[in-house]
């Protein structure tokens, strides 16, 4: 049967565009499922200020009327000024194992691409660095943070048919924290002294708000040479703020200042709302934000979500502190197990890190390239 692609433009195209993924990975139980209304704002230029700085369409696939797949294509004007190139991006790509569904929706978002200039795409990759990015090629029998990416193993065999190669991978690792090392806590402490730095903490979401501008101000130093990023706007940070400030238990967040009492670095742990994502299924009524909240309270793993360091500080041992300060949160709560979020596979920087403690790598994410 013939596939039909579709611009996403309706209400029911959107339900789709955010639906079909229920569909191909009904039954899986290592899908993280995201909330369907977040996901559809995300879309929308009334609700997601990116669209100031990013062009996008998305297509929806079709086949015996059933909807098969999905896909949508990114121009991020800040990042071709930056790096003064004609890259598109493709993102949010799903789709069955039928190579035909696949290449007609490439085609489409490729072809789109190509009109508008662009001399090469580049995915999955979202409007920033902090949306959806990368399609997993390794650890298909590992539950993903929330924040992270799962695919089938079927999608990068699409790929490789499809003439895509490796621009970069990300690597994702599991820690196991049972008793903090004596060197970590150590080396912490002599930092700590060392630079006459000190460490705040909180109990209230309210507490934090007062620095949330300043830990993206940070994030945009520390990103800003790394692949496919983009500095944060004020606008940007606010969407991002309102979007998860809420779904962050503050005890989780350690925030490090100097002699001076300016904010150099910080770190953003998370109790994992995986599970709790699982059980509400894409909704956060009737009964969705009850299994948020009791992850947030009760929780088993952390997802280390975000980590900044001003530039001048990287190479002083800042790391050491924030991961000192951190497990003493996950101790108290008796948690031993922390799960990180994409991390690329050239930052010896942040990977070194984790060489003090007992950890598997576990899943890799790649972001994927074609010539158009």
């Amino acid at each position: 049967m013939a596939i039909k692609i579709k611009e996403v433009l309706s209400g029911k195209d959107y339900k789709d565009f955010v639906n079909v993924q229920f569909n191909i990975y009904k039954g899986n139980s290592y899908w993280v499922p995201p909330i369907k209304k977040d996901e559809i704002k995300a879309l929308k230029a009334d609700f997601n200020p990116a669209f100031r700085f990013c062009k996008a369409k998305f297509w929806v696939a079709y086949k015996n009327g059933k909807c098969v797949g999905r896909i949508g294509a990114i121009i991020n004007d800040k990042y071709n000024e930056k790096t003064n190139t004609k890259t598109g991006r493709f993102s949010r790509g799903e789709f069955i194992d039928d190579i035909e569904v696949s290449k007609s929706l490439l085609e489409t978002a490729e072809k789109w691409l190509k009109e508008q200039g662009m001399t090469e795409v580049q995915g999955p990759l979202g409007f920033t660095n902090l949306d959806h990015q990368g399609m997993l090629v390794e650890g298909f029998d590992h539950l993903p943070s929330a924040a992270s990416e799962y695919h089938l193993p079927y999608y990068k065999e699409h790929l490789v048919k499809l003439g895509y190669e490796k621009e970069i991978d990300w690597v994702e690792f599991r820690l196991f924290l049972e008793g903090m090392p004596e060197k970590a806590k150590r080396g912490a402490q002599i930092v700590k002294k060392r630079s006459n730095l000190t460490v705040k903490s909180f109990t209230k979401n309210s507490e934090l708000q007062q620095y949330a501008v300043q830990l993206f101000e940070i994030l945009n130093e520390a990103f800003k040479d790394l692949h496919s990023v983009v500095q944060l706007d004020k606008e940007m940070i606010d969407y991002y703020v309102k979007r998860y400030l809420m779904l962050i238990n503050p005890e989780f967040v350690k925030l490090v200042f100097d002699q001076e009492d300016n904010l150099i670095a910080f770190i953003i742990g998370l109790p994992s709302l995986s599970e709790g994502l699982q059980k509400a299924n894409g909704s956060l009524f009737p009964f969705g934000w009850y299994h948020l909240k009791k992850a947030l309270k009760s929780p088993k793993v952390i997802d280390l979500m975000l980590t900044g360091i001003l530039p001048e500080y990287q190479a002083k041992g800042v790391t050491a502190v924030l991961f000192y300060e951190l497990h003493e949160v996950m101790e108290k709560y008796g948690v031993t197990e922390m799960e990180t979020t994409g991390i690329f596979e050239t930052n010896e920087k942040v990977i070194i890190n984790w060489k003090n403690y007992e950890h598997i790598q576990h899943k890799r994410k790649r972001c994927w390239k074609k010539a158009l």
